[in-house]
């Protein structure tokens, strides 16, 4: 086949912009729908048809832009935890602010996030997932605790913590955080000043945790 040739092969298969358009606000749909749907049923609850009647698609559509459930469900989990991530790191990248300051606005950041979230953040927390979700969730576990640890780092050079091991604190500090705001998601809906209570209560511990070699 000539280069001319393929590149007409090529051209034929391509999706038309008018078609791949389509096929991004479909897939956006899906994500939105299923985001919803695991937010009201959580993971185990959540049905791929569910999500097609919501999203206003078939469910072979589902099919074709996610080859499983345990893949749809894992988009949106990273897409869940990428974003507290990223609010996280923003937090920590603050110039002008001591490493205690920012992760203590980091941790009471991420508790008041997730209790406004409620359910959905408590699916993400706490509730049993099928392996190839779960292994999502504890790779965002583990970027959450990478950035702990670079703060703890900060805090240690600027005479601010004793000498400690920063990787090991940086995990137990998400450990507690997210085993702390387990109980409060479980609640009923919490007004906003208890929220900040909530965050205020963990974030405090977090910081005073780090203040003590051992």
């Amino acid at each position: 086949m000539s280069s001319n040739d393929e590149v007409r092969e090529q051209k034929a298969t391509r999706p038309s912009p008018r078609v791949l358009a389509r096929q991004l606000d479909a897939r956006k749909r899906i994500l939105e729908a299923a985001r919803g749907v695991i937010g009201d049923l959580g993971f185990a609850g959540a049905q791929v048809a569910t999500v097609a009647d919501i999203a206003g698609v078939a469910t072979g559509t589902i099919y074709r832009h996610f080859t499983s459930k345990a893949e749809l469900f894992s988009e949106v989990l990273r897409a869940v935890c990428e974003r507290e991530l990223d609010v996280v790191r923003a937090i920590a990248a603050e110039e002008g602010r001591t490493a205690a300051e920012r992760l203590h606005d980091a941790v009471f950041t991420f508790v008041a996030r997730a209790l406004q979230s409620g359910d959905l953040a408590y699916a993400v927390i706490v509730e049993p997932m099928d392996s190839e979700v779960d292994h999502v969730r504890l790779a965002a576990r583990r970027g959450l605790a990478d950035a702990f640890a670079a703060l703890i780092r900060e805090g240690i050079s600027a005479g601010e913590y004793p000498e400690q091991n920063a990787e090991l604190r940086g995990a137990a500090v998400v450990g507690a955080f997210l085993e702390g705001v387990v109980h409060p998601l479980e609640q009923s809906l919490l007004t906003l000043a208890e929220r900040e209570e909530v965050g205020e209560e963990i974030a405090q511990f977090c910081v005073a945790a780090l203040t003590k070699r051992a």
